[in-house]
């Protein structure tokens, strides 16, 4: 849903201050990833040379077996995992190194598995705090929220509850509608359906698909592989910490797609198994 009086797919962003200004070149990717190399210890990388692009306006899902490395690749992204080579560039921007607390002015928001809300404070001041810290006058702060809360009646109809009351599947809603406040181009989840029942993996899933609508390039992890591919335009599948297949999501929804997802997965797990 976009907010009242655009038209679907026109969620406008606005800089926020400090952000730098870029121009989106026609045919290029919003996202574009080369070999990248990225762990927490110095020698021992988690992501091995990872290539990715993502085109603008597209929901990439990043699917894959547990210790793939799915998790850190975007936490490399968002600058939140030390990277030892290759690049990232947003939009042609080179943010390879961008200090993760300047990623948002560069127009990406990063949605963590857990800890994503602050559970004291009410759903009000939780994306309160978010447009606070943008900076700007009172008025432009309370204008941030106002396409949050169009985008997102719920959150306006429990403004006053605390975040911690709510459902998982409600509390991932604070905490995506809080990213959305940057405005940014580029919006990352990772694991938004972690630990969350079928029928909350459901709201949580048609939350992104109003996201998308406003016109928010999406990537996100993924585990519940069926929900991913039903909303992503195209799959990326990670094993040991690089890409080894890239295709559209609905090509992975059909038998033959299925069963390359099967050989990937149950490949790595043998190889785990033998190495142990």
């Amino acid at each position: 849903m976009s907010p009242p009086g655009r038209p679907k797919g026109e969620y406008r962003r606005a800089q926020p201050e400090g952000a730098p200004v870029t121009a989106s070149v026609p045919g290029q990717p919003a996202l574009q990833v080369r070999a990248l190399v990225a762990g927490y210890e110095p020698g021992l990388p988690i992501v091995r040379e990872a290539s990715l692009d993502v085109q603008p306006g597209e929901v990439l899902a990043i699917l894959g077996p547990n210790g793939a490395g799915k998790s850190s690749f975007v936490k490399a992204v968002a600058g939140l995992v030390p990277v030892s080579g290759g690049s990232v560039h947003l939009h042609g921007r080179d943010i390879t190194r961008t200090p993760a607390h300047r990623m948002v002015f560069e127009g990406l928001a990063f949605v963590p598995q857990t800890e994503n809300v602050f559970a004291p404070m009410s759903v009000a001041e939780n994306l309160e705090l978010a447009s606070a810290l943008l900076g700007g006058s009172a008025a432009q702060r309370r204008d941030r929220l106002a396409p949050v809360y169009a985008m997102f009646p719920d959150l306006a109809r429990q403004r006053r509850l605390p975040a911690g009351q709510l459902s998982g599947g409600q509390r991932q809603m604070v905490a995506v509608a809080r990213a959305l406040i940057a405005q940014p181009r580029l919006l990352i989840l990772d694991e938004p359906s972690a630990g969350l029942s079928p029928k909350l993996v459901g709201q949580v899933f048609e939350m992104l698909a109003q996201v998308r609508a406003g016109g928010v390039t999406v990537l996100l992890v993924e585990q519940n592989v069926k929900a991913a591919l039903a909303l992503a335009d195209r799959a990326a599948v990670l094993v040991e910490g690089r890409e080894r297949l890239v295709l559209p999501a609905a090509d992975l929804r059909s038998s033959e797609g299925a069963a390359r997802l099967a050989a990937l997965y149950l490949g790595h797990a043998q190889a785990v198994k033998e190495a142990g």
